[in-house]
């Protein structure tokens, strides 16, 4: 058998150390060097090589760099990787703008046969999973519209203030968090062409958004509506899916924080008339292996030459074109802070 891969994780806060958990249980791979600002250089209580700096971690013998560093830091490592010659598997978002993801794919383009996966890890929830099944199953007809409420309380974090700033953060809650609802939304429904939307920061105050609202609509007619906010007081997640026979409610989802309530997916058949009763079914989910599974099916892809399906840059791509398009949408918003889009 061939030996492992070698994985160095740029950024060791807390989700690189959730990240090397789930590294570090797959067969085909195995930390050997991690880097973050906070540590010092040299080898860690555990064996694993330490460094301050990012890139100079790239001096390392490594095949594979997991990337966990703000999102203004975060393109840089990645092309810096793939030049190297070492598969990049890189935390959601992609960078700040859609030129940062452009520029991750022109390395790619470059290096080919490297592998590169982005971390939309909500993909990878059994609700998620099971929703997409029925669906493309078809005993519930086709898609109507999808409304979808993602929030939390704040943006700024106690151990770092990055991401409240735009020059650093690029976005502030929907590309933040709102990404993984737009990404579900894509997934679920493909693209959204016409975009309307009320981007604001007006509680918070940041320069960049604590809301953002936006309507959509694909080119079959399929609409989408979005909510992403830092005052939902009660952290929400909630993604409801019309269908012609039927609907689907995802409602909560498992996190680190544990703070989005369970898991649940609801599905809805209405009755043969669309009037009586309909019947309903609900099933709880109460583990979240999203995490290592996207990392499997990662490590898979490079071990055995296979094509990466979700998270790819392409996907990585349009699923930063939609957020930015929703940013635009609200003229006020794109003049005010010069956006190009």
């Amino acid at each position: 058998m061939r030996n492992k891969l070698r994985v160095g994780i740029a950024g060791y806060g807390v989700v690189g150390k959730r990240r090397r958990t789930c590294i570090d249980q797959n067969p085909y791979l195995t930390t050997v060097a991690v880097s973050d600002q906070n540590i010092e250089f040299g080898v860690t209580e555990d064996g694993v090589r330490s460094y301050q700096d990012s890139m100079e971690m790239l001096s390392d013998q490594l095949d594979v760099v997991f990337v966990s560093l703000p999102n203004h830091a975060a393109p840089a490592i990645s092309i810096a990787a793939l030049r190297k010659g070492c598969h990049v598997f890189c935390e959601k978002p992609p960078g700040r703008n859609v030129g940062d993801v452009i520029a991750v794919q022109k390395a790619e383009r470059e290096n080919s046969g490297l592998k590169l996966k982005y971390g939309f890890n909500h993909r990878y929830h059994d609700s998620v999973i099971e929703s997409k099944k029925l669906i493309d199953g078809g005993s519930l007809g086709s898609l109507i519209n999808l409304r979808g409420v993602y929030g939390k309380s704040q943006i700024i974090s106690f151990e770092s203030d990055w991401r409240t700033r735009r020059a650093m953060a690029g976005g502030g809650i929907l590309l933040d968090q709102g990404i993984h609802i737009i990404d579900l939304m894509r997934l679920f429904s493909g693209e959204f062409p016409d975009v309307h939307s009320f981007i604001s920061n007006s509680y918070w105050q940041h320069d960049v958004e604590d809301n953002a609202y936006a309507l959509m609509r694909t080119a079959t007619g399929v609409v989408g509506m979005l909510h992403s906010s830092a005052t939902q007081w009660r952290h929400q997640f909630r993604l409801e899916l019309a269908l012609t026979e039927g609907a689907i409610i995802l409602g909560g989802i498992l996190s680190g924080s544990k703070s989005y309530g369970d898991e649940t997916m609801t599905t809805i058949k209405k009755s043969e008339d669309g009037r009586g009763m309909p019947k309903r079914e609900i099933r709880k989910f109460g583990v979240d292996h999203s995490w290592q599974d996207e990392i499997d099916e990662f490590a898979d892809a490079i071990w055995n030459d296979k094509p990466i399906i979700y998270g790819n840059s392409a996907d990585a791509l349009a699923t930063m074109e939609l957020t930015y398009r929703i940013y635009c949408a609200d003229k006020g918003w794109k003049e005010r802070y010069a956006l190009t889009c």
